[in-house]
């Protein structure tokens, strides 16, 4: 379909993990732009989402078919964030994606991946390709934000002693902040039309490589930050003594081999296209409290 013939959806816009970090962020900023009274904030834990005026909550599991169907009841634009990491994620946006073509949702916003695909090389990715595929034949009209690997997570990478570890080598990524995520998510929400059938590729304006991030993030911190190129028997041995399932192991170190195989070697313009300003760098990430 295309999307600048389709009409926008009006009505109800619901955004699913309402109590995360981007679920919460695109709520409060549809809440400026949106009456409340058609704002329906979606979460695990009702008591968790943001507290928005006049906005309703709605409490309900990916996995729990009628809790998700009561919470789509009425909805014309949803905004579905990726479930958390497991390895029943792929079983829990099929009972989201049936509840919300059953309850008649014009159109999903799907918090997807740079390069999703069957046989991408961040092996979460893959969850990502099939979960588009599941959209695709669902029935609503959607739109696909492919986030580039987060830049504010870094500091997570490194850990408390500030050392990035992994197979990453000398490729780089263009790490997306996550307030531009959840800025495209809003400005999407309200007027899906346009984007209506595209996915859109979100990155930060620069790929860098993990050296470079970690001099930039020793620049603005006031901290010395390293990067350790490490092989693939060295990355199992080092994420060994936290007792993860092999899969989960697995995507951990396929985020290095990911960033390592230039899949993600990607500066796109969709941010620009879809806020009208260029991407946050990793500079002012690191300079903003986190």
């Amino acid at each position: 379909m295309n999307g600048t013939t389709a009409s926008a959806p009006r009505g109800v816009i619901a955004v699913t993990g309402a109590s995360g970090r981007i679920g919460g962020r695109v709520g409060e900023l549809l809440a400026a732009h949106v009456p409340a009274s058609r704002l329906r904030l979606i979460a695990r834990d009702a008591a968790r989402a943001p507290r928005i005026p006049g906005a309703a909550v709605a409490e309900a599991s990916y996995a729990d078919p009628a809790a998700c169907a009561a919470a789509l009841e009425g909805v014309a634009t949803l905004l579905l964030v990726s479930a958390a990491e497991s390895a029943d994620r792929l079983a829990e946006h099929a009972c989201v994606i049936d509840a919300a073509a059953r309850a008649g949702v014009r159109h999903i916003v799907y918090t997807s991946f740079l390069g999703a695909a069957a046989d991408a090389e961040f092996t979460l990715a893959r969850d990502h390709g099939a979960t588009e595929d599941m959209l695709r034949a669902a029935g609503p009209r959607w739109t696909f934000l492919r986030d580039s690997f987060y830049a504010d997570v870094l500091l997570d990478f490194a850990g408390p002693d500030r050392v990035i570890r992994g197979p990453a080598g000398t490729g780089r990524c263009a790490f997306v902040a996550r307030a531009d995520v959840a800025a495209v998510a809003a400005r999407v929400l309200q007027d899906p039309a346009p984007w209506t059938g595209r996915a859109l590729d979100l990155t930060g304006p620069d790929a860098l490589d993990l050296a470079e991030a970690a001099a930039i993030m020793s620049r603005v911190r006031g901290q010395d930050f390293a990067f350790v190129d490490e092989t693939l028997a060295q990355a199992r041995a080092s994420r060994a003594p936290y007792g993860a399932p092999e899969w989960q192991v697995e995507a951990w170190i396929s985020t290095y081999t990911a960033i390592a195989s230039g899949a993600l070697d990607v500066v796109s313009g969709h941010v620009q296209e879809v806020l009208g300003r260029p991407p946050i760098p990793l500079a002012e990430v690191m300079a903003a409290p986190l």
